[in-house]
């Protein structure tokens, strides 16, 4: 793993200690409970000399108060194979329930959180679009969110299993977020994931800063750095954007 990448993620994210936010929820958070349909581009380059450009959209229903509907679809252009192909990639369901939430102290407060994701491939892995496998893959987290300084930590973990096409997967990923609101309207995320491919024996570890700005009470915009870690990375970096609609 690269010393650099890892000082530079941190540096960056460290200097939002000089000006702290509120502690109203963000929807950067996956164990927020709000409402917010998001338009992502995100773009990589792959190990290989190759590029992917991923366009999807990216949101979440409060179904009840203690029960979040996340949904995802995405649609891909990609030259892995030597020439530029293009289509649906994937659609991701994901329940996620909110077994307890209570306060840790004056400052701290605590959320649990279990769910189950269900991914279906709609890709050709021949073409660079899609795993070739539909998955589940349930997780469990705590958010901890200090009602001072705004800021949120998210440990994560997550399991997924393949159940049908011709591709295997099994990993178990390990997730940390941090999210800090600063100067009122702005915020950053740092988003560190580490999943453990068991069938391959590699970790393809990434992470991800996002810097946010919320327009209004009902629109934000973001703009994404993405740095792919360590030997076994699957993309060595991308930029993202985005656009959020919050109701």
């Amino acid at each position: 793993m690269h010393a650099w990448k890892i000082s530079v993620v941190f540096g960056f994210f460290a200097f939002l200690s000089a000006s702290i936010g509120s502690a109203e929820e963000n929807a950067s958070n996956p164990l927020a409970a709000v409402n917010n349909t998001d338009i992502r581009f995100q773009t990589f380059d792959n190990t290989n000399g190759s590029q992917l450009h991923d366009l999807y959209i990216d949101g979440a229903y409060m179904m009840r108060p203690n029960l979040k509907l996340k949904y995802e679809l995405h649609y891909n252009s990609t030259d892995i194979t030597g020439t530029r192909e293009q289509g649906f990639e994937k659609i991701i369901l994901k329940a996620i329930y909110f077994p307890s939430e209570s306060m840790l102290n004056e400052t701290w407060g605590m959320r649990t959180a279990v769910g189950l994701e269900w991914s279906m491939d709609l890709g050709d892995a021949a073409k660079g679009i899609g795993a070739g496998a539909d998955t589940l893959a349930p997780f469990g987290g705590i958010a901890f969110a200090n009602s001072r300084t705004g800021l949120t930590l998210i440990p994560l973990v997550q399991h997924f299993a393949s159940y049908s096409g011709p591709n295997d997967v099994s990993q178990t990923a390990l997730r940390l977020i941090a999210l800090q609101p600063f100067a009122k309207d702005y915020w950053a995320k740092l988003d560190l994931i580490a999943p453990y491919d068991w069938n391959r024996d590699a970790i393809p570890a990434s992470a991800e800063i996002q810097l946010g700005y919320n327009i209004n009470k009902q629109l934000a915009v973001y703009g994404d750095i993405l740095v792919g870690l360590g030997s076994d990375r699957s993309f060595d970096g991308g930029l993202g954007v985005g656009v959020r609609l919050k109701y």
